[in-house]
């Protein structure tokens, strides 16, 4: 016993060691004070964060989540702070959760609440538009939704000669599709092909373009999609560029107005007209089968008095 004493005497009696021992102490009682007074001040809490990087409609699950504490003076906005409340909710259709990112409310959404990012921004009065391309039409799957595209217009006149120009100016693309109807610039992970490009015109215009589509075999028409180089706004329309285009496809169709009313009277009226028509043919067609059997009877009656007459010869 009285070694170990001897021994412990001699050790503090070291000053290198009692220096050492010293630091040592004073290490740790800074450390333990600095981060009390972290705590203190930051009041961390534990948060639920991206584990990885979250693709648009991605249903969360919890290998989605992980939990870190986060000074709350850093917390702004509206989350969520429970990681139940998080799993089984969808990412937004235009929203990419970056791995450590808190779960903000705005970022996630019901599936039964899941909005069509193609048809929230139509304007009033226009009509979609779906139209088939591919990686070459889109210049390499560079036309990218909420950019804009003129459309040229390539036909050939009744003279056999080829006419070109622009047709539509302005036209906003509201989304690029791929085969099986994914957003081609919606995932960061995985290349898509561009198969669909979907826009929005004017029902004026979009009539007109369906025209052309409708006569496009018989007449050689082709559309190219061009992107629009020029800054635009919001007030910026949509708009035929070419009177002369939309006069040759006016005059290679016709329109049905279907915002004419018919009344009871009017359609017993086009019936019995119908019906009178049909009764009018039979009878056309009754009278020219007994013309030509008149005339089949006169021809054969002709040719018995021409075979008397040339027996009366024969015999004279």
């Amino acid at each position: 016993m009285k070694n170990i004493q001897v021994s412990i005497k001699k050790f503090l009696g070291n000053k290198n060691t009692v220096t050492i021992i010293g630091v040592i102490i004073c290490i740790i009682i800074l450390y333990v004070g600095y981060n009390y007074q972290i705590s203190r001040v930051a009041n961390l809490i534990d948060m639920p964060v991206a584990n990885e990087d979250i693709q648009p409609r991605t249903q969360i699950t919890s290998n989605l989540i992980k939990t870190v504490k986060v000074p709350s003076s850093l917390l702004e906005g509206e989350f969520y702070t429970a990681p139940k409340d998080i799993v089984g909710k969808y990412t937004n259709y235009n929203s990419v959760i970056p791995k450590g990112s808190l779960f903000y409310r705005t970022l996630l959404i019901d599936a039964e609440n899941m909005p069509s990012a193609v048809y929230s921004d139509v304007p009033e009065g226009y009509t979609v538009i779906n139209y088939p391309v591919d990686m070459y039409t889109t210049y390499a799957n560079t036309m990218e939704p909420e950019t804009y595209i003129n459309i040229y217009f390539k036909a050939i006149n009744d003279d056999n000669e080829v006419i070109f120009g622009k047709f539509i100016h302005n036209v906003k693309i509201l989304a690029v599709k791929d085969s099986v109807g994914q957003n081609v610039f919606e995932s960061s992970e995985e290349t898509r092909i561009p198969n669909y490009i979907i826009f929005a015109v004017p029902e004026n215009i979009h009539e007109l373009f369906r025209k052309a589509q409708y006569i496009a075999e018989e007449y050689g028409i082709q559309f190219l999609l061009v992107p629009n180089t020029i800054t635009l706004t919001e007030e910026d329309a949509v708009e035929v560029t070419s009177g002369d285009i939309r006069d040759y496809i006016m005059e290679r169709t016709a329109m049905i107005d279907i915002n004419e009313e018919v009344t009871d009277e009017q359609l017993w009226d086009k019936e019995a007209a119908e019906q009178k028509k049909e009764e009018q043919a039979q009878q056309n067609e009754q009278n020219a089968n007994n013309e030509n059997t008149e005339n089949q009877n006169n021809e054969q009656q002709n040719n018995n008095q021409n075979n008397e007459q040339q027996n009366n010869n024969q015999n004279n």
